[in-house]
């Protein structure tokens, strides 16, 4: 009988002596070995797909010989997460464990005989699936766990991702948002639209990989930039630049939120609208109404946020006479923003209502891009549920949604960093410490300014602090020192 989901795979040491583990093995015939560990190991699809950090459709395919598997990536990932012992991997070809397995730093979480600086839980206590099962520190057991917090390959994602950067100093942008600049940044005698438009888009890049330090050096300068082009160019070349102006206005609003600066945030979306609105593009007013949105979210103004969200997403579904995929991108967005909005309001139906919508965009879509810098589709609206789910208090709803979410098709960092936190945020209110302890680890890992740099992160930290059972608190509070989060 195989086993459940969130079972372990226990492989018996007989499985490897077996004549026809050893063929398959020496055949590199994944699928007949995924059979004998259904056979002699009671694995189930799910367990194997969970434990190698696959889909269970894959591991499907692969057993039923449809796929197969041919990267070296991949047996190594299938070894590693499924403990195949040296002899075994030796006979699949494989170099044995002790020269072939990565160094600490890029796992995301080391082998039992190391702790580095910034180590994880005891195994004993992070790998729990029930209160009071107390196993010993296995690595099958590991893999398995990080599959079920829903970060299935975190550790294959992480690799060379950098450290944490000076902390995000966002004071040079008040005087250019409050209409008083310097006078330090270089504006251009004769502003060239196609310069303009790839350092708008530089900085779009730099805020959705949360390389915010990054982006507040030159978000001032590029501003100002856009402020003078603005006046002083006209027809096609002026609409551009407003255009440019209000997504840099929405890219300033949103770091800006991100760090609790509720003051010129406000500013910011404000300029961002009114740039739109002069573009006489009916997306960038779109698009700027999610920055407005969210600072009214921010504010505590949640049903001035609802109202500007639906209101809006509206007129855009009016204005257009057929969807275009980016008319949909920032349709769905808009009524996404509004959902969350709705959620913080403890507005439920109205929530699932516009969240029903939003599907509905996301399926028209048909996949996930990022059109108008949105990455809305199909897991960017489940992402969502996610955070509402969690919002509305329904933990455990939001972790089986997140389960389902596969990481690796999340190519927005910032989007994925978010996904990690609201899991962290629902397993701490299941009461799940070890696992939110994790999420929170993966989410820095995925992108340390992120975690590193926002209040309302280190707040969630601190109340993980707060409740942490002994067992994981001193890892918890290593973890909130490396990051600056004070007590």
């Amino acid at each position: 009988m195989t086993g459940r989901a969130n079972d372990l795979i226990k492989i018996p040491d007989s499985l490897w002596q077996r004549p026809e583990t050893t063929a398959a093995l020496r055949a590199r015939d994944i699928g007949r070995f995924f059979a004998l560990l259904r056979q002699y190991a009671g694995a189930s699809q799910t367990q194997i797909a969970i434990a190698c950090g696959l889909t269970q459709g894959k591991v499907s395919d692969i057993m039923r010989g449809n796929q197969q598997v041919q990267a070296l990536a991949l047996f190594e990932r299938i070894c590693d997460g499924l403990d195949v012992p040296d002899s075994a991997r030796t006979t699949l070809g494989l170099a044995p464990r002790a020269t072939s397995r990565p160094p600490v730093s890029a796992q995301a979480i080391p082998p039992r005989d190391t702790r580095p600086a910034l180590a994880p839980p005891p195994a004993s206590a992070l790998l729990n699936l029930d209160p009071g099962d107390r196993q010993e520190d296995d690595p099958v057991r590991r893999r398995t766990f990080v599959g079920l917090t829903g970060a299935t390959i975190v550790s294959a994602m992480l690799d060379g991702v950098p450290g944490p950067g000076a902390p995000v100093d966002a004071e040079p942008l008040a005087p250019i948002l409050a209409g008083h600049p310097d006078g330090t940044a270089s504006v251009e005698t004769a502003p060239d639209i196609a310069v303009l438009t790839a350092a708008a888009t530089s900085a779009r890049r730099q805020y959705q990989a949360c390389r915010y330090s990054e982006l507040t050096k030159h978000l001032p300068g590029l501003i100002s930039r856009l402020h003078a082009a603005c006046v002083s160019l006209d027809g096609e070349d002026r609409l551009r630049a407003y255009a440019l102006s209000a997504d840099v206005h929405h890219v300033a609003a949103g770091l800006l939120l991100k760090l609790d600066d509720q003051g010129l945030a406000c500013l910011a979306a404000d300029r961002s609208m009114r740039a739109a609105i002069a573009s006489e593009d009916p997306l960038m007013v779109g698009a700027s109404a999610r920055i407005i949105t969210h600072t009214l979210m921010n504010g505590g103004h949640l049903a001035a946020a609802i109202a500007t969200a639906s209101s809006q997403a509206t007129r855009l579904d009016r204005d257009v006479a057929a969807h275009t995929p980016e008319s949909l991108s920032v349709y769905g967005s808009l009524l996404l923003r509004g959902a969350i909005a709705a959620a913080q309001h403890d507005k439920r139906d109205t929530a699932l209502e516009l969240l029903t919508e939003a599907d509905d965009a996301a399926r028209q879509l048909g996949a996930d891009a990022n059109l108008r810098w949105t990455a809305f589709g199909p897991v960017n609206a489940k992402m969502h549920r996610v955070n509402i789910a969690v919002t509305l208090g329904d933990a455990g709803t939001a972790v089986d949604v997140a389960r389902r979410i596969d990481l690796s098709t999340i190519t927005v960092t910032e989007r994925k960093a978010s996904l990690l936190i609201d899991t962290a945020r629902a397993f701490l209110k299941w009461g799940r410490h070890e696992k939110a302890y994790l999420a929170l680890r993966a989410a820095e890992q995925t992108a340390p300014e992120e975690v590193a740099g926002r209040p309302s992160v280190h707040r969630l930290i601190r109340e993980l602090l707060a409740s942490a059972p002994p067992s994981i608190r001193r890892d918890a509070e290593q973890f909130a020192a490396q990051i600056g989060v004070s007590r």
